[in-house]
């Protein structure tokens, strides 16, 4: 990240070392990212690597998949800036043939290989939740996405989003999900709980919650607190 960068925090782990480890302290917590900038990676090894961390954890894997927008770190990564959202569309469609075919090719204006194997494959069909704010990020997610991953967005907003998804992808299977930085160590109680109604009348069918915890025993108590407002915790 640039120096000179005020967003997002600069303190930030890999996020599928970090899912890997969480995959080997859990055996049933869902695994995701929100969102991977899939065009500052190889897609080859970005497909071997959540194959693997798939693989490994019993297929519980969702790739969150962004273009991103800091061409800072599109240069210090050496990667190309300008043509991220159609290398995106390549990379996603890679993803798939790897994840799938055995030996893959792919053929297209930003990658081209052909009769490579990529073991193992996944243990059960990775979604990929593509996220973003635009109309070309929506139409991305619509044409090639099992899912779409909003992020902090209000329920109005939501709800316009939402409909604009549902235009194109009316089938429940193409989740609509969202992250949003609930903290009840933060927040009025009240507010979760009406935002969770508001944001489920608006058509959102999962949520991502991070609260903005600096510790994990402060995270941890969080994230009790909403289990226990929102219903997951048995009685």
């Amino acid at each position: 990240m640039p120096a000179d960068q005020g967003y997002p925090s600069p303190y930030l782990f890999d996020p599928l070392v970090t899912l890997t480890w969480g995959a080997a302290a859990t055996s049933r917590v869902g695994l995701g990212t929100s969102v991977m900038v899939l065009p500052m990676h190889h897609p080859l090894w970005l497909a071997n690597a959540c194959a693997s961390l798939d693989e490994l954890s019993g297929g519980r894997v969702i790739l969150g998949a962004g273009v991103g927008w800091s061409a800072g770190e599109f240069a210090a990564l050496g990667q190309s800036f300008d043509d991220r959202g159609p290398r995106t569309d390549e990379i996603i469609d890679i993803l798939r043939v790897c994840w799938t075919d055995d030996p893959v090719a792919f053929d297209g204006e930003h990658y081209t290989f052909a009769d490579l194997r990529l073991l193992p494959k996944p243990a059960h069909p990775i979604p990929i939740w593509v996220g973003g704010g635009s109309e070309r990020a929506y139409r991305r997610g619509v044409t090639r996405g099992d899912g779409f991953q909003l992020i902090g967005l209000d329920p109005p907003q939501a709800r316009d989003v939402c409909a604009r998804l549902r235009r194109d992808r009316p089938e429940e299977a193409f989740t609509i999900s969202l992250r949003t930085g609930w903290d009840p160590q933060g927040m009025e109680p009240d507010t979760i709980r009406r935002e969770l109604d508001e944001f489920a009348a608006a058509g959102i069918q999962h949520v991502v919650s991070a609260p903005w915890r600096s510790g994990i025993a402060d995270w941890l108590r969080s994230m009790d607190q909403l289990a226990d407002l929102v219903g997951l915790h048995p009685a």
